[in-house]
């Protein structure tokens, strides 16, 4: 299923990714676990050993979601996540598209003042947009992010977590290696917040702390 910056297709789309998503044995399925231990899909921790992981907050009306951003694999996608959030770019914005077991997508600025199923809602973005890079490591497992698109180098603001299982097939890459959707981060605490959120739930804030 296509992580656009526009919105779902419809049912028949809908079920199409569902019927990827059964296809997902259990045991892909990722334990959640504090940092320093690893979650499955992360970079080892030999390779990130002198890297600066800044760590994301999102707190919204259910909890706080916390992610981890790896700018070893997505450096650029990274700084302009930072760089948004520092700006207080995502505060009071909408998770405006949720599919249960799939994911939850958030960051169009447009639905700042929206409500639910307005019309538009998806389509927003800072004013500009990003290249789409390689990840190494990363994969798509439960609890990973990355930005949404709506094809090849147009991402922006928007993100999504998934939730529930892996997604593999969003792992796909263009024939020169680029990511069709960049992975920048992952959960490490507040999974389980992620999966209650609810479409019209509101990230209240979102704070980035870069260790010194």
């Amino acid at each position: 299923m296509k992580i656009d910056t526009r919105r779902s297709r419809g049912k028949n789309a809908w079920a199409a990714a569902m019927a990827l998503l059964a296809a997902v044995p259990a045991t892909a399925l990722v334990t959640f676990f504090p940092s320093p231990v690893r979650a499955q899909g992360s970079p080892p921790a030999a390779a990130t050993a002198n890297v600066k992981h800044p760590i994301v907050t999102i707190k919204t009306n259910k909890g706080d979601i916390r992610i981890k951003l790896f700018p070893e694999e997505a450096p650029k996608t990274v700084e302009n996540f930072v760089k948004l959030a520092n700006k207080g770019f995502y505060d009071g914005l909408m998770f405006h598209r949720v599919e249960p077991n799939f994911v939850i997508q958030g960051g169009d600025p447009k639905s700042k003042n929206a409500k639910p199923g307005d019309p538009g809602l998806g389509s927003g973005g800072p004013g500009y947009s990003i290249k789409n890079e390689a990840n190494k490591q990363l994969k798509h497992h439960r609890g990973a992010v990355a930005m949404a698109n709506a094809g090849r180098d147009t991402a922006g603001s928007q993100f999504y977590i998934v939730i529930g299982k892996t997604a593999p097939h969003l792992d796909e890459k263009e024939p020169d290696g680029v990511n069709k959707y960049t992975i920048f981060g992952q959960v490490i605490t507040g999974q389980d917040i992620a999966e209650k959120i609810q479409v019209g739930d509101r990230m209240l804030k979102v704070t980035v702390q870069t260790p010194k």
